[in-house]
């Protein structure tokens, strides 16, 4: 059910007493892109997805940057009442949290960054530009994202996928209000937080895809050797939206971690 205060929507599932889980969707997502993890884990956490200032019915940012979008998410935990939640973040949500721990300590319990990258790189960069272009070349050319939506998200997929996922995903980027699409595309400009990878201090799952192409398997291997407490899981197959792609293989890699790596420390605390 969508719920909210005219600020920032969002769905849930679960009982509400119940410890947060949060899900934080990609540039072409939405809360309901969750909808299958707020479904299994809903019996045990109070679980949550937000649809980023801009997307569904949350309000846009005046300007949206990662550094705003953290303080958005800082601003949802509080409307929500979300304690120490544990979140999950997906492609830029993975970087809107890590954009939260290196500004805010001690707010968050545990995380998983799911194809996601501690850097898009310098603004001015041959490779960075180009990436933004290949993405918005075709809207400035008179494309919509609903036109768009289909090799999208072909493009994003790896193998044999989820029919029903990929019917998800597709909605999902139709819907983005072009203006959005845009301006998160570029806030990815400049991020880099590289540099506090080491001081991430909390249970830490770093889940790739092995058919992912905007956040290689590799760099996401090689991000997780930086993170003290981070665990590696690679799905194979998988592309850049594997919680719609595989969301069984998805849903376990996350349960395992949740009842693994997380339990083991809240037991010691």
């Amino acid at each position: 059910m969508k719920t909210g205060d005219g600020r920032i929507a969002y769905e849930a599932a679960g009982d509400p007493k119940s410890p947060p889980l949060v899900f934080l969707h990609g540039i072409g997502g939405a809360a309901r892109a969750w909808r299958s993890q707020l479904d299994a884990f809903g019996d045990r956490f109070r679980s949550l997805a937000w649809d980023m200032p801009g997307y569904g019915g949350s309000a846009p940012l005046a300007t949206v940057s990662i550094g705003a979008l953290a303080d958005a998410l800082q601003d949802f935990l509080r409307q929500v009442g979300a304690i120490k939640p544990m979140i999950v973040g997906h492609s830029i949500g993975g970087m809107i949290v890590q954009q939260l721990l290196a500004q805010t300590s001690g707010i968050v319990s545990a995380v998983v960054l799911a194809q996601t990258s501690p850097a898009f790189g310098k603004p001015d960069g041959d490779w960075q530009k180009a990436f933004i272009d290949a993405r918005l070349g075709p809207l400035d050319r008179g494309e919509s994202l609903l036109s768009l939506a289909p090799s999208l998200v072909k493009e994003l997929a790896g193998d044999d996928p989820d029919v029903s996922g990929m019917e998800v995903a597709r909605d999902c980027m139709a819907s983005v209000p072009e203006a959005t699409y845009r301006a998160t595309m570029r806030a990815l400009m400049g991020f880099d937080l590289r540099h506090a990878l080491k001081s991430i201090a909390i249970p830490t799952l770093v889940l790739s895809g092995s058919k992912d192409n905007n956040a290689p398997a590799p760099m996401m291997a090689k991000m997780a050797s930086y993170i003290p407490q981070a665990r590696y899981v690679e799905l194979e197959g998988a592309g850049h939206l594997a919680n719609l792609e595989r969301p069984v293989a998805f849903n376990a890699a996350v349960d395992q971690f949740l009842t693994g790596d997380v339990a083991a420390t809240q037991v010691k605390a």
